[in-house]
């Protein structure tokens, strides 16, 4: 290894020991005005971690949030700046968080750990391709939410490049996932099933969260996606209905919400 290589990750591994910084930045899009669903339930599940971490970070809109992504477009969100590093999307900020050891879902066993990621995986997976869909192959959805929302923030006719593009980027991901060749109907039983097995797993242990002894990554993953789909108002209200045929998830989502980020009276 060259010596120059090495001292690099040295000097890594040294910066990622640091403690967390207090001036932690998390950028997003606008939420009134241009944040899509699946940039919503990404943002919102990665503030439920931080918040169930109690790490302090500052929420900062910005309208170009999604081109500062270091990997790129699509499903790239929210970008944390911590210190000298740029993290983006849920995944490579929890695991830069557990490199600092601040991470809930540290506590659990091997065997957990691994049983977690798999629901996680799952999740975000089943989730993420049925708001794209929703959001992108539906055409009352895309026409009167999407487009508007995702050009609101370029002047014409720059606005209709950009949602062709980002319309483009949205099939293609679901092309390679095998969901754009998929109903409706399909869809919602992908969600539906998926809601089962969330079901399934929050019950077994009986508790208010998915593992004993508190919340951890996949408690976040699924408030943030199932939150988002249960609050965020749309001309097809599918994936809203869907969710709220599942009680305890539905409590769940309120339990987090209550706990979280509702403003407590002094």
């Amino acid at each position: 290894m060259a010596p120059t290589t090495y001292l690099n990750q040295l000097n890594t591994a040294e910066k990622m020991s640091e403690p967390w910084p207090n001036n932690a930045i998390l950028y997003q899009p606008y939420e009134a005005e241009q944040i899509l669903l699946h940039e919503h339930a990404s943002c919102l599940a990665v503030k439920a971690y931080l918040k169930m971490c109690n790490l302090p970070f500052e929420i900062c809109s910005r309208a170009n949030a999604e081109f500062m992504s270091p990997g790129g477009r699509m499903t790239k969100l929210p970008v944390l700046r911590a210190g000298q590093f740029i993290l983006a999307e849920f995944e490579p900020i929890v695991n830069f968080v557990e490199h600092k050891n601040a991470g809930v879902g540290q506590r659990l066993n091997d065997d957990d750990k691994i049983d977690m990621r798999t629901y996680v995986s799952l999740a975000e997976n089943i989730f993420t391709m049925a708001e794209l869909y929703i959001s992108f192959v539906n055409d009352k959805v895309y026409n009167e939410v999407t487009a508007p929302r995702n050009g609101c923030v370029y002047p014409w006719p720059l606005s209709v490049i950009q949602n062709i593009s980002k319309r483009k980027q949205a099939l293609r991901l679901l092309k390679v996932y095998q969901w754009s060749g998929l109903t409706i109907e399909e869809v919602i039983d992908k969600v539906e099933k998926c809601c089962e097995n969330l079901t399934i797993k929050l019950e077994e242990f009986e508790g208010d969260y998915f593992y004993p002894d508190g919340p951890c990554d996949l408690d976040a993953i699924v408030f943030g996606h199932l939150y988002t789909m249960l609050t965020i108002q749309l001309p097809n209200m599918a994936l809203a209905h869907t969710v709220q045929k599942f009680k305890n998830l539905v409590k769940f989502c309120q339990l987090i919400d209550l706990k979280y980020f509702q403003t407590k009276s002094a």
